[in-house]
């Protein structure tokens, strides 16, 4: 890229950037956590249909994407590297990050079932540990175990037949919609959360989607799973 078409690259995502409603869109999700349209427009204090030609500039200059989860859709960050240049831009400004608050009922947002495999906090927190500690690792829009993360499980217990690939996709990233943040999803975590529950971790709620876990269940799962305290 040579100088006069750098120049003009950067100020095209300045100018994306330097709208005050654009830049509350992409300052509230600075938290990793995804919103839907809705919410984005009401945080920028704008209509739905002014907060669409946002959205519009905002993905065309590569600041964000959608994240698509059954009839819903979500806006995120793009990548590292956007949430990267906002945090310098904020450090500059000055100015201090709001955390994510999330509305859902509490026993339903630390652990719940999300169709046949584990969500809520404890399951983004697993599926984020399965990554850092290179269980899994990224194949397209999938994952698949590594021999690290094979051996790890079988470790834990896990049956070898909920090892191998299955003939329903085996893993791959859902988007919690409590955390607005991905858990497991897949036979693999299918498998995990049959497992939790024959461990004695945890029971599922008569009523409703809560998984509890005991006490001692949970410290059980945190040390399986290398869950920071």
């Amino acid at each position: 890229m040579d100088a006069a078409s750098a120049d003009t690259g950067l100020s095209a995502v300045a100018a994306a950037i330097g709208d005050p409603a654009r830049a509350r869109i992409l300052c509230s999700l600075l938290d990793g956590c995804a919103r839907t349209a809705t919410e984005l427009a009401a945080l920028a204090d704008v209509g739905a249909s002014t907060a669409s030609a946002h959205f519009t500039r905002l993905r065309e200059q590569g600041l964000v994407e959608i994240a698509v989860q059954g009839k819903h859709r979500y806006y995120r960050l793009a990548n590292p590297q956007v949430a990267a240049a906002l945090e310098a831009l904020l450090v500059v400004a000055g100015v201090p990050r709001t955390p994510f608050q999330p509305s859902t009922p509490p026993h339903l947002h630390h652990a719940r079932t999300c169709y046949d495999h584990m969500a809520g906090t404890l399951a983004v927190r697993m599926h984020d540990a399965m990554l850092a500690q290179g269980w899994l690792r990224a194949n397209g829009e999938d994952y698949e175990l590594t021999t690290a993360g094979v051996d790890a499980l079988k470790t834990l217990g896990l049956p070898a037949e909920a090892l191998r690939p299955q003939r329903r996709r085996f893993a791959y990233p859902c988007l919690d919609w409590s955390s607005r943040k991905p858990h497991l999803a897949g036979g693999l975590a299918a498998a995990l959360l049959r497992h939790c529950g024959d461990k004695g971790w945890l029971t599922r709620d008569l009523d409703s989607r809560a998984l509890r876990f005991s006490a001692r269940g949970e410290r059980q799962f945190a040390k399986a799973f290398g869950l920071a305290e």
